[in-house]
């Protein structure tokens, strides 16, 4: 019996794929617990068209992304921190993403989650930094991130 997953089943298939499964199998567990729909004709065309929107949700996204990253990376822009520092130019204290996203939104009103900088140590010295921001898992950024001293 050929059935559309509504759900990802281990072993069996993922959410959105077309599988030829035991029948007894199709009716007693898969469609009786709603993991499944028995693939109709109809049913497979909606299935086409619920992904042919899928498709064009995911571009439109990506196009967004590659235009924030244009903005990021455009020349004269960068991100303004200010912090204590030393004699020898090293900070009391660090600068985490969290910082860096929150002097972001509020320097130029760009919202981006902290986890999608991809800073594996906090700066801890003044100066220019470049820091990558994954906007999308096919677009990545370079946000320049200058920290200067406080008096």
């Amino acid at each position: 019996m050929k059935v559309i997953f509504l759900k990802d089943v281990k072993g069996q298939g993922k959410k959105g794929e077309v599988k030829e499964v035991a029948s007894g199998y199709a009716q007693n567990f898969l469609i009786k617990n709603g993991h499944a729909k028995e693939a109709t004709t109809s049913s497979i065309s909606a299935l086409k068209g619920q992904k042919k929107a899928q498709d064009k949700k995911e571009e439109q996204i990506k196009v967004e992304a590659i235009e924030l990253k244009k903005h990021l990376e455009a020349e004269g822009f960068e991100v303004t921190i200010k912090a204590k520092a030393g004699e020898d130019s090293r900070l009391f204290g660090s600068i985490p993403s969290k910082q860096i996203a929150e002097a972001l939104n509020k320097e130029h009103g760009i919202k981006l989650d902290k986890r999608k900088m991809d800073l594996p140590q906090p700066i801890r010295s003044l100066g220019y930094r470049s820091v990558p921001v994954k906007l999308h898992h096919d677009v990545t950024a370079n946000l320049r991130v200058h920290v200067i001293a406080t008096n």
